[in-house]
């Protein structure tokens, strides 16, 4: 089970909302490419609040998705899309319910 992981919040900048959405979804292809990104999911709150939330086996794994393509992309756009700059929490999993494969 993994026992670590990141929550980022992403305010998009008003009339970006359907780019940071498009963002998101084209980030998928990156993060399947990342081998021990275990799970990755990119949420959407409500028109403009956005998160994303993934999960690592270990500390390495999560350091070395935060130097990935997503991470850079997430910097290099920041001033583009967002309102502000993305916030993001290490999280410990401390407890987990999921069934063996999820596929969406």
């Amino acid at each position: 089970m993994d026992k670590y992981a990141l929550l980022v919040r992403l305010q998009a900048k008003k009339g970006k909302e359907a780019e940071v959405d498009k963002f998101l979804r084209d980030a998928l292809p990156a993060v399947s490419d990342e081998p021990d990104t275990s799970v990755w999911f990119a949420l959407k709150l409500d028109q403009s609040t956005f998160f994303i939330f993934d999960t690592f086996p270990d500390e390495n794994a999560r350091q070395a998705h935060l130097s990935g393509k997503i991470a850079k992309a997430l910097a290099e756009r920041s001033s583009e899309l967002f309102s502000k700059t993305p916030e993001i929490e290490k999280l410990d999993i401390t407890a987990v319910k999921m069934p063996e494969v999820i596929q969406y």
